[in-house]
């Protein structure tokens, strides 16, 4: 089955008690028992829900998993994974990180004694420095948020069961339709399903899809446990969003390619990240391990001035937080998504206060082209 036909049809998405073509949204708290213990599959909706459950099984099957879950936040979703583990433990994790990732690491779970290590996963021999006698996982994000760099999952993964670890990726940038980390080795996929999968900017929500069944049965623990469970309204809003997926990513990507082309000659743009540009560290890696290159493009412009003019004066790009959605996004890194990584640490990794990060939508790319350069001027 390819791609487009598995987003529609991957799972049975109907209601065979009436024959309605969607999934009903479920919007119950608990279940009736026919007798103690005697139940339906369903007892209480933090612990399964008929409308999440068929998200989950989408889920799995569009990753080439084993099983999926649904969560309240892409943060809701990480923090469960990073329960998997005890205090004492210690975690490898990709260094251009999301501002997100980076702070619940650092400034929370710390707290519960969970140890970890921020590297460029793109530097193998970085990679296998950091592994400690209680490394227990790579996270790896690729492509990075904002910076775009391409970590080769299947290098990553290989080193980590030579060292029987597990390997995370952060698979948000490049969803299921483009990229299958379970297939190049890792062990777990996630993703802010409030990006992409949703694609409408109308849902937060986060999905985990892991590749064995010891992993299935710890991650439900974890997350019947503690809760951070997605809702059944949010769950069907889900489930719609991923019937576009595919058309909504070749879109998404043919529009960011026209405007990489005309950043690339704008004379205050001062450089442009994309992977799907040839000079772009990792373009080998990312033309080898996905099927296209997404639609995430960030650009360092010449001046602060710039950057102010350009944020007051465009209309097809809203200045906004979040990102994968059919309108276009734009937004200042330093200031906003990564504004809780302190400045130095941002300075080091490239970070800069003129960098901008764009999450090109589905509107005509001439218009998104046009709108840009009036916004940056001559």
């Amino acid at each position: 089955m390819k791609a487009k036909t598995k987003l529609i049809h991957g799972i049975h998405l109907g209601d065979p008690l009436t024959g309605a073509v969607t999934v009903p949204i479920y919007q119950t708290s608990t279940y009736r028992q026919e007798g103690i213990g005697n139940h339906k599959g369903y007892e209480y909706s933090r612990t399964g829900n008929p409308t999440r459950a068929a998200l989950e099984e989408m889920a799995a099957v569009l990753e080439n998993g084993h099983a999926g879950f649904a969560f309240g936040s892409g943060m809701a979703a990480i923090t469960a994974v990073m329960m998997l583990f005890s205090a004492g433990d210690h975690v490898v994790l990709t260094d251009d990180v999301y501002g997100g990732t980076y702070r619940v690491m650092s400034k929370v779970l710390n707290r519960f004694g969970l140890q970890h290590t921020f590297v460029d996963t793109t530097n193998l021999d970085e990679v296998k420095a950091s592994i400690q006698p209680n490394t227990k996982a790579i996270y790896i994000e690729t492509p990075t948020n904002p910076l775009l760099k391409v970590t080769d999952i299947a290098v990553v993964a290989k080193l980590a069961k030579e060292h029987n670890l597990l390997t995370i990726v952060d698979n948000t940038f490049m969803t299921s339709y483009f990229q299958q980390p379970l297939t190049l080795g890792a062990d777990i996929v996630l993703h802010s399903a409030t990006k992409y999968l949703g694609g409408h900017s109308d849902v937060v929500a986060g999905i985990v899809v892991v590749n064995s069944e010891q992993l299935a049965q710890d991650l439900h623990f974890v997350q019947n446990s503690t809760g951070g469970v997605l809702g059944p309204q949010d769950s069907w809003l889900l489930l719609r969003g991923l019937k576009t997926l595919g058309v909504r990513m070749q879109e998404h990507e043919m529009n960011a390619q026209a405007i990489v082309r005309f950043l690339q000659q704008h004379p205050k743009v001062k450089k442009v990240f994309y992977p799907g540009l040839a000079e772009h560290p990792g373009h080998e890696i990312a033309q080898r391990q996905a099927s296209g290159f997404g639609a995430i493009i960030s650009f360092d412009v010449d001046s602060e001035e710039t950057l102010q003019q350009l944020m007051g004066k465009v209309k097809y790009f809203t200045l906004a937080e979040s990102l994968g959605a059919v309108e276009s996004l734009i937004s200042v890194p330093s200031k906003m998504t990564h504004a809780s990584i302190p400045a130095e640490r941002r300075a080091a990794l490239g970070i800069t206060d003129t960098l901008i990060r764009i999450s090109v939508g589905i509107e005509d790319h001439e218009d998104l082209i046009e709108d840009l350069t009036q916004a940056l001027g001559e």
